[in-house]
């Protein structure tokens, strides 16, 4: 017969060898390493400056109001008696001729025009234009808070130019903040009330007897 085993004293069992704690730490330094490893991206020098290049919407409006929105709304503008019998007579036609669209967003327009300024009331002076049809009302917003999209969408600015909705909402705002502080926080609307202005501006179509206008020009003539 085959001599038994020995056995230890406590349980029968031999016991089991202990990892050193050396061991242990080095694994765990190792797992560590490739979990970070497989959480990293890595980014060309390229990307990171594409990243870090945000859109600023002063700088913006800064560089393109005089040098492009202004002129634009000039070199397109008719006159407002013109458009508004273009307008009544076939709106379609007038879209087509005057108008300017961005995407599907409404027809905006360029206008020009001589009229006699009213008193300004909630950022609209009212301006008496003749040889509109009667009831046609003519404002100029002259601020302190300056609406709309009109500037950029009349200038042709697309949303092209920009990555998404936002910095498109930001661009109109900051050409308005523009035409604040270039033009309209210098202007003393009470002093024009019963003279005769010129001014030249876009607008976003809303019905042919209501015409708003964001001006780029206003001019007193007597």
């Amino acid at each position: 017969m085959s001599t038994p085993a020995a056995v230890h004293a406590h349980g029968g069992q031999a016991p089991r060898r202990r990892i050193p704690a050396r061991w242990v730490a080095v694994a765990l330094a190792a797992v560590l390493l490739v979990a970070i490893g497989l959480s990293t991206h890595y980014r060309s020098a390229g990307s990171v400056a594409a990243s870090d290049n945000r859109f600023d919407p002063a700088a913006f409006g800064a560089r393109t109001y005089e040098s492009e929105v202004v002129p634009a709304i000039r070199r397109k503008a008719v006159p407002l008696p013109e458009l508004v019998k273009a307008m009544t007579t076939d709106q379609g036609a007038a879209n087509r001729r005057y108008g300017i669209r961005q995407g599907n967003g409404p027809y905006n327009f360029a206008v020009r025009g001589t009229g006699r300024a009213g008193v300004a009331k909630s950022g609209l002076m009212p301006v008496t234009v003749p040889d509109l049809p009667p009831g046609t009302r003519v404002s100029l917003q002259v601020g302190p808070a300056v609406n709309g999209t009109a500037l950029r969408d009349t200038a042709g600015i697309g949303s092209r130019r920009f990555r998404d909705q936002a910095e498109y909402a930001a661009a109109a705002t900051a050409l308005n903040n523009q035409l604040w502080g270039r033009l309209l926080k210098n202007l003393d609307p009470a002093r024009l009330n019963g003279k005769k202005i010129s001014f030249v501006g876009a607008f976003g179509f809303l019905t042919p007897s209501v015409v708003t206008i964001t001006p780029v020009s206003i001019k007193k003539v007597s």
